[in-house]
């Protein structure tokens, strides 16, 4: 009896190193533009594919996309190429630095900003063929409450609103969380502060959306840390590239690898939540896992 459920284990065991494994799916966003959203995407994937971790970073601002830009990239092809049926998910990634996968995304594209919320299910699903072994998936959202950052927040197991210390950035990030948690049921944001002058002014940065939201919302709100201001994120800006390869001992650089090294500790998927969701089969996969070790 003893060797039989030896083997049982042991093949168990193999099975779940061979299965794909769940992937942390983090959207970033904001209420408005001009708050660096972008930026942030970026250098918080590099840095996460410098601590060694599988990353891809979808550029989901379909009709204004520009992490290509950001990273001095030429893609041939995008994921219009993919929605017109043209090319594979596949066929339009690209490598950038630290090996960072990027599905990049076409800009100025009318078409593109226009896309039904079931066409967005489309790109969503077209992930779960994906034969990358991915560790997380970050998706950079349109700003706004367009359908599409609705579509892709609502797919993403984590959703970090990036702010910045302007009224207009408040109140429209407060806007953007009272949609998505009294329409869509999500619960719980995450808030980076950027283009802060001090540790003590993104605080109370998050201090005046805590306050309102506290009193209107039913949310769980988590200050996960501020992105200072900083003349070489600029300079990376111009050189087309992320802070973090550029300047890498640059306070804002130093502040993307902190916030990578959280983002490692939050937790990883268990199951699949019961909508759309990116790489739901991996997800539905690992629910019947824990349902074979349960007594």
């Amino acid at each position: 009896m003893y060797m039989s459920n030896a083997r049982v284990d042991q093949a168990a065991g193999l099975r779940r190193m061979t299965e794909p494994r769940p992937v942390r799916v983090i959207a970033v966003t904001s209420g408005k533009g001009g708050v660096g959203k972008t930026n942030v995407s970026v250098n918080l994937g590099v840095a996460m594919a410098e601590e060694g971790q599988r990353v891809m970073l979808l550029d989901a601002d379909l009709g204004l996309a520009n992490v290509d830009v950001m990273l001095g990239l030429h893609p041939e092809y995008d994921l219009s190429h993919v929605i017109q049926g043209k090319r594979t998910l596949e066929e339009v990634i690209v490598t950038g630095p630290a090996g960072l996968h990027i599905v990049p995304a076409s800009s100025g594209t009318k078409a593109m900003a226009e896309l039904s919320p079931m066409e967005h299910a489309g790109v969503i699903r077209a992930f779960s063929e994906l034969s990358h072994d991915l560790d997380v998936l970050i998706i950079d959202t349109a700003a706004g409450i367009a359908d599409s950052v609705v579509s892709f927040s609502r797919a993403a197991q984590e959703v970090i609103v990036v702010v910045c210390d302007e009224p207009a950035s408040i109140t429209d990030a407060y806007a953007l969380i009272k949609l998505l948690s009294r329409e869509y049921g999500i619960q719980r944001f995450r808030i980076l502060a950027n283009m802060v002058h001090s540790a003590q002014e993104g605080r109370e940065l998050f201090a005046k959306i805590s306050r309102v939201t506290e009193r209107y919302l039913d949310v769980t709100l988590d200050f996960i840390g501020v992105v200072p201001f900083d003349d070489y994120l600029r300079k990376a800006v111009k050189r087309q590239k992320a802070v973090i390869e550029a300047y890498p001992r640059s306070r804002a650089a130093m502040a993307f690898k902190t916030l990578a090294q959280k983002a490692d500790k939050w937790p990883v998927p268990t199951g699949a939540a019961g909508h759309l969701e990116f790489f739901v089969e991996r997800l539905i996969q690992s629910s019947s896992n824990v349902l074979e070790v349960l007594p």
